[in-house]
Formats: C-alpha cells, structure tokens, sequence
C-alpha cells in the first residue's frame, strides 16, 4: 500500500508540474505559488486516504475528500496533463489505463449484485 500511495503521489506531482510549466512558464522542478500549494494539498490528501488499499485513483473513488475549489482545480491539470502523460512517462500512462478500466469494471460488477 506504501508504495502505491508514493507513486500516486509521484504522478499527482509530476502532472501538476507538466500543468505548471506550460500554463506559469515554470521551468525544472520550480512551481508557482498556486501550484506549489495544489501540489502539497494532493500529497496531503493522498496521505490521509483510508481507502488507497481498495481504490485505483480519486476520480474512482466514492468519496470525494478534495475541497470544492481544489478539486476543480485538479481537474483541470488532470484533463490537461493526462493526455500529454504519455509522452512523458508512457509506462505509467499506460498502466493508469489498465488500471482505471479494471476498476471501472469491478465497480460496475458490484453495483449490478
């Protein structure tokens, strides 16, 4: 469970980076303010998740524990930096597809019992 709440936090991270770079002109590891702050409640809030052992990401789970504004927010990035993920790391790209359609599955197995 360790290790795959460090690579959620590890991918959070580096999507925010890719939003921060393009959308602030942020350069290396350096992030804005507002990014810096988005990035550190993400951590936050993967930290805290008492059900990371059960769920693949945040957009399966079923309680949403992200502010209101925060969770625009990291929609934003997500939507922006997902597709460009690829790109970037195409092994975890591709392994949040896998992934996420495997969960999407088991959740609608369980929900037609």
């Amino acid at each position: 469970m360790r290790a795959k709440r460090e690579r959620e936090k590890r991918m959070v991270g580096e999507m925010i980076a890719l939003w921060c770079h393009a959308e602030h002109g942020t350069r290396g590891d350096e992030l804005c303010p507002e990014c810096a702050e988005l990035a550190a409640y993400a951590r936050e809030r993967s930290e805290r998740c008492p059900f990371m052992e059960e769920k693949t990401f945040c957009s399966n789970c079923r309680v949403h524990c992200y502010a209101p504004a925060m969770r625009e927010r990291i929609r934003a990035v997500m939507r922006f930096a997902g597709p460009r993920m690829i790109f970037r790391h195409p092994v975890a790209a591709l392994r949040h597809v896998y992934e996420t359609r495997a969960e999407r599955r088991r959740l609608e197995r369980e929900e037609a019992r």
